[in-house]
């Protein structure tokens, strides 16, 4: 049975960057799922939502970055029986016109470059806490003994005002250091009284997410798995921390 992960997306520009979350996501991609379900951050509705397409767009949901971004596609197939699994299992509306937006196809590229594995995107809905994304998540479960992998994207640190942007090198703060490592040992503990409630807990909490939706995609791979393993640790432009999670 697969474990459900965790991956940190970064800028849309880590396909280009070399730094060590790219190569990492490079070489993660080992195991190849019947499907993909993957939680992104950069799509918020108010309830669920999955995607249902043949032929997933590519949606370059950001501005002001080089050309030869703009030029890249990811081209995945969709799968509307998985889309259809996926609404049953966590009451969602399927969602006819959308494709993968940066947070999932940032990844998945590095992850799969030949775009042939099927994924279908699963919104987030920042109103609601913690709490509901693990149950979320939980709700998805047995879509890994179905050889499906459940997977989310988002960031461990993320809070674009406070990036350091002399480079994807620059070194990262202490603060940004704390708050991952808080996280970290909540995460090993299961510990989800603690995790609903990080932001009265966790050191520097504000600082690091000065809002949710960037936080809340761990929850449902945290609620979808069993055992926290951290696989990936690091930083791009200082505070913008790239760590990934499976959860077996």
């Amino acid at each position: 049975m697969l474990p459900s992960l965790f991956v940190s997306h970064g800028a849309p520009t880590l396909p280009f960057d070399d730094v060590p979350a790219r190569a990492f996501l490079q070489g993660l991609g080992r195991s190849l799922p019947k499907g993909i379900v993957i939680a992104s951050a950069h799509w918020e509705t108010a309830a669920p939502a999955v995607n249902r397409v043949a032929v997933n767009d590519t949606i370059h949901d950001f501005r002001g970055f080089p050309p030869p971004l703009y030029a890249l596609r990811y081209p995945a197939p969709g799968d509307a029986g998985l889309s259809a699994r996926v609404a049953a299992l966590a009451g969602a509306s399927q969602d006819t016109a959308r494709g993968l937006d940066h947070g999932a196809w940032v990844p998945l590229m590095l992850m799969y470059p030949e775009h042939d594995i099927p994924v279908v995107q699963l919104s987030v809905q920042p109103h609601a806490g913690v709490t509901y994304h693990i149950a979320l998540g939980r709700k998805l479960a047995p879509l890994r003994e179905e050889g499906v992998l459940v997977m989310s994207s988002g960031s461990f640190v993320h809070n674009l005002a406070l990036l350091d942007r002399s480079g994807p090198q620059a070194p990262e703060p202490q603060w940004s250091r704390d708050f991952a490592a808080w996280t970290d040992a909540a995460l090993v503990a299961r510990d989800d009284d603690a995790l609903a409630q990080y932001r009265a807990r966790a050191p520097h909490a504000r600082q690091a997410h000065p809002t949710d939706e960037h936080f809340l995609p761990l929850f449902v791979a945290y609620g979808a798995g069993g055992k926290a393993r951290r696989i990936h640790a690091s930083a791009t432009f200082g505070a913008l921390r790239m760590d990934a999670y499976a959860f077996d």
